[in-house]
């Protein structure tokens, strides 16, 4: 997808289960020994932890939580697993959580975490390829 102009990033973040605990420059090598180990090294950006959720959420996420429908209507099992307040119904549920953001900055898609990527892709290509089209049928007008 990279012949598209189409780059992944990566934000992680402890309010999950506080599954994030380490500090910023621990985080490329907890993947790459610990989990998943085998010397991952993703193949995406990866930006430093921060908050998704809450109070202290960063603005970004406030933008694309407000710019896409919630995908789903509930929480799962909040208790001792979600760290952060108030929770509201358009937060991000969980780790892997996905959002699609157009070449103009606006949001466009947003994933359920257990979404499988295959599903994801091809939303992805549909898009580019709706992109594409309009790009090819603006240059014949």
């Amino acid at each position: 997808m990279k012949d598209y102009g189409f780059t992944i990033l990566g934000f992680p973040s402890n309010q999950f289960g506080k599954q994030e605990p380490g500090e910023n420059h621990e985080i490329l090598a907890t993947l790459k020994h610990v989990r998943p180990g085998n010397g991952f090294v993703p193949n995406f950006l990866l930006f430093q932890r921060g908050d998704v959720n809450g109070d202290t959420e960063q603005g970004v996420y406030t933008f694309l939580k407000n710019s896409c429908p919630p995908v789903g209507d509930s929480f799962e099992n909040p208790t001792n697993r979600l760290f952060w307040e108030p929770l509201k119904i358009n937060d991000i549920k969980w780790n892997f959580e996905k959002f699609l953001v157009g070449p103009d900055g606006k949001p466009v898609m947003r994933w359920f975490p257990r979404v499988p990527v295959s599903e994801v892709r091809e939303d992805i290509l549909k898009y580019i390829r709706q992109l594409f089209s309009q790009s090819t049928q603006q240059n014949i007008d």
